[in-house]
């Protein structure tokens, strides 16, 4: 609940379902609270420039104005940063402001989530010159805009304090990016400010034949885990996660 979760990103089938009779977005706030966002984009279109850039969404429009009629707080859209490329990380920059932009007109607050691919050699030039667009961006919104960024752990630790400072800045978040959970959770908890809002190392563990008991308690000690390291405690990183957890 939203003792330990800040909020929980929907797939647009999730948004049309009903928990307990209830629409989700609903459930999750009211219930739960729980804030609901939704998942937007179409996926990656092929690498160019050293990039992924989002589909083409036609009918984002009338996806946004669904969510709003359903309680949809914000929305997320994802790209990829392959290598470091200048054209395509700003492609990648532009591309996630002009989607904000059309998310934020509806009143929902975006989560823009350029990814840097853990696995890039230059890694850290990537983060950089992002950073450096992603404030440029910043800077061209108005001062009600506010926005969440959702990208990769930092090979500098702090990296991203700049963003977190700007008054459009909601939230900074960590997507996990294929890092193991352990160390998911010790590189996070270098980095002040920000939470996780991890997918892969969130489900690490998890397996289709566990009896639901042994589910529900490996989902309960991951959500522990990375909470306490959004808190800053890396210490407790792999306390009560053990076997196949």
């Amino acid at each position: 609940d939203g003792s330990r979760v800040v909020a929980a990103i929907l797939f647009e089938a999730t948004m049309d379902r009903e928990i307990g009779g209830v629409p989700s977005a609903q459930f999750l706030w009211e219930e739960k609270r729980v804030v609901p966002f939704l998942k937007i984009d179409k996926g990656l279109a092929e690498e160019k420039d050293g990039v992924q850039l989002m589909k083409d969404m036609p009918a984002l429009d009338d996806l946004l104005d669904r969510g709003v009629a359903a309680g949809i707080f914000g929305t997320k859209e994802r790209s990829v940063i392959k290598h470091f490329n200048q054209e395509g990380i700003k492609a990648i920059v532009q591309q996630q402001f002009d989607v904000a932009r059309r998310v934020l007109a509806k009143g929902l607050v975006p989560i823009l989530e350029p990814e840097v691919d853990i696995h890039a050699s230059d890694k850290e030039a990537c983060e950089r010159l992002l950073l450096d667009l992603l404030l440029e961006g910043l800077a061209q919104l108005a001062p009600e805009d506010w926005v969440v960024f959702k990208l990769t752990l930092p090979t500098q630790p702090d990296l991203y304090l700049p963003l977190m400072q700007h008054p459009c800045t909601l939230r900074v978040l960590a997507l996990s990016g294929g890092y193991a959970r352990e160390e998911a959770c010790k590189l996070l908890a270098q980095n002040k400010g920000m939470i996780a809002s991890f997918s892969r190392a969130f489900t690490e563990g998890l397996q289709d034949e566990q009896s639901e008991k042994d589910f529900s308690k490996t989902v309960d000690a991951s959500c522990e885990v990375i909470f306490q390291a959004s808190r800053g405690h890396a210490a407790s990183a792999s306390s009560g996660l053990h076997g196949g957890a």
